[in-house]
């Protein structure tokens, strides 16, 4: 079965700022409510497209990723890791949120893993 495309995230030195411009620009709901100040995005696009998330990154870098969902992302990150990839960020759990981990390809872009519900 392929696997979807699920999520997106921005992130950059203010995560604030960044919640603020995208809100403006292009009239995301972004709520940042919660312990991480971490802004879930709703397009209110009925069924198009998919939603994501926009911050601060731990250290200040600017990053674009997207989130693959899989079944289960150790087996997934030794199938990466066999064809040249590299593990950026173990299977970690964000309680009541998600669990996800990051890998680069072998180009070395960032891409973003998360489990599905399933």
């Amino acid at each position: 079965m392929p696997n979807p495309v699920v999520h997106f995230e921005i992130t950059g030195k203010d995560g604030a700022e960044l919640q603020s411009f995208y809100r403006e620009v292009f009239g995301w709901h972004v709520d940042a409510d919660n312990p991480m100040n971490y802004g879930i995005v709703d397009t209110h696009t009925e069924g198009k497209g998919i939603g994501g998330g926009i911050g601060a990154s731990p250290d200040g870098s600017n990053t674009l990723t997207v989130y693959i969902e899989v079944d289960d992302l150790d087996e997934c990150l030794k199938k990466i890791e066999a064809m040249g990839g590299k593990t950026v960020v173990p299977p970690t759990e964000i309680p009541n949120m998600v669990t996800f981990a990051l890998f680069t390809d072998p180009e070395g872009h960032g891409v973003g893993l998360v489990k599905s519900d399933g």
